[in-house]
């Protein structure tokens, strides 16, 4: 059963302040590394879709019910959900315009949930790749991936 959207705004009400950034289990550096990770080089609009994809799937029972969980979820060993997050390499973001813009991304999509840019996606890939789902249905496209329900 899918979660409704208002309970995603009553999630993000709960995230920490811009303050608490640092810290490894707060909802907007979570949410940040996964749109840096996963789009940097890409649009806002890019990072905005991924940033939506986890927010999505806060909302489906399907995944867990909390960003860092969403974002973690698999551990550190191959397979996982995010292949940044389990792919060895450190996951320290590099200072710069596409950190600056993740971490501006996240704090939006915590703070107002505008309307989703993703169209419901749980799924995306990069478009550099062939597609790994045939059997899901594409949601939308951006710069850099596609998505799909």
């Amino acid at each position: 059963m899918i979660r409704a959207r208002a309970a995603l705004l009553a999630l993000a009400v709960l995230a920490p302040a811009p303050a608490a950034a640092a810290r490894a289990d707060d909802p907007a550096q979570c949410l940040a590394l996964a749109t840096y990770w996963e789009s940097k080089g890409c649009s806002r609009a890019d990072m905005a879709a991924v940033g939506a994809v986890v927010l999505n799937r806060l909302a489906d029972d399907e995944f867990p019910n909390e960003v860092c969980a969403v974002v973690k979820e698999g551990g550190v060993t191959p397979p996982c959900q995010f292949s940044w997050w389990c792919d060895g390499k450190p996951d320290r973001p590099e200072e710069g315009e596409d950190w600056r813009e993740a971490r501006a991304v996240a704090e939006q999509l915590l703070s107002a949930l505008p309307p989703d840019p993703a169209d419901g996606a749980l799924y995306f890939h990069s478009k550099d790749i062939d597609p790994p789902w045939p059997d899901r249905q594409k949601t939308a496209e951006t710069d850099c991936h596609i998505l799909y329900k």
